[in-house]
């Protein structure tokens, strides 16, 4: 694992290749609230021409429910992975295997909304995740953390506390990006092909571990600290010009492929 965030760019992927993206710190710059995001016309028609280039083999991998992420890049419904894979929608335009939320975790959702009582602080339900953020209000995020660790002890075993940039959350143990990320790499869309994973957080670095198992191009978006990403770009604008770097590559190929066959 690396300790440095001076990593190397990521090169050109060799050979035919497939991309998995985190969103929210990759793709868009993070808010104080989810919804407060963003989604350009320019965005949507990059991802669309990656996704028709890669023949399909692009994925988002996420801690958003799929739902959020299709009501922010509508009309875009592309292959994803939602709450760190405990929702997946395998094919574009396909249905979605969603995740409901647990009794004991709605009802802790209500808890920690009592005991914290600020208006900054916003608690995202997501199924069988519980999410705290606290970019708005960061003197709570070692409050929300000790709630959230304290409620491990009178929850059903199989949970784990995941501690983010601005915020902290709960989750199933079989909730993890990498799980995610394997279980598209065994459909016929992305067999045989070398793994690309933008990501940006503590969540992202089990897909990391599990691209560089695959022989893959692992990226860190603003890389600080250790990370077991080998890449790493300087921030969102730098994912984006690289995205579209790679998609004006295929372009080019496939231009030149298609002069040569003539």
């Amino acid at each position: 694992m690396s300790n440095s965030p001076n990593l190397a760019v990521p090169g050109v992927p060799q050979g035919p290749w497939s991309l998995f993206l985190d969103i929210d710190g990759t793709l868009l710059e993070h808010a104080a609230h989810p919804d407060a995001v963003v989604v350009s016309d320019e965005l949507r028609t990059l991802l669309a021409r990656l996704e028709a280039q890669l023949d399909g083999a692009l994925a988002f991998i996420t801690g958003r429910s799929i739902a959020a992420v299709d009501h922010l890049f509508q009309p875009l419904r592309l292959r994803a992975a939602g709450l760190y894979g405990l929702e997946h929608r395998l094919a574009r335009d396909g249905p979605v295997e969603a995740a409901g939320e647990p009794a004991d975790i709605a009802a802790l959702a209500d808890e920690i909304a009592t005991e914290l009582d600020n208006a900054d602080v916003y608690i995202e339900r997501k199924g069988p995740i519980l999410a705290i953020h606290t970019r708005a209000a960061p003197h709570l995020l070692q409050r929300a953390t000790q709630l959230v660790e304290q409620a491990l002890d009178r929850l059903p075993a199989g949970y784990r506390v995941l501690a983010g940039n601005a915020g902290v959350e709960l989750m199933p143990l079989e909730a993890a990006k990498g799980a995610a990320i394997r279980r598209f790499l065994q459909i016929p869309a992305f067999m045989g092909r070398r793994p690309v994973f933008l990501g940006d957080d503590t969540s992202d670095e089990n897909g990391f571990e599990t691209v560089n198992e695959w022989d893959g191009i692992s990226v860190r978006i603003k890389p600080q600290g250790s990370t077991a990403a080998l890449f790493g770009l300087a921030g969102v604008d730098a994912a984006l010009a690289w995205l579209d770097e790679m998609s004006r590559r295929e372009a080019a190929q496939a231009a030149k492929l298609a002069a040569t066959s003539k």
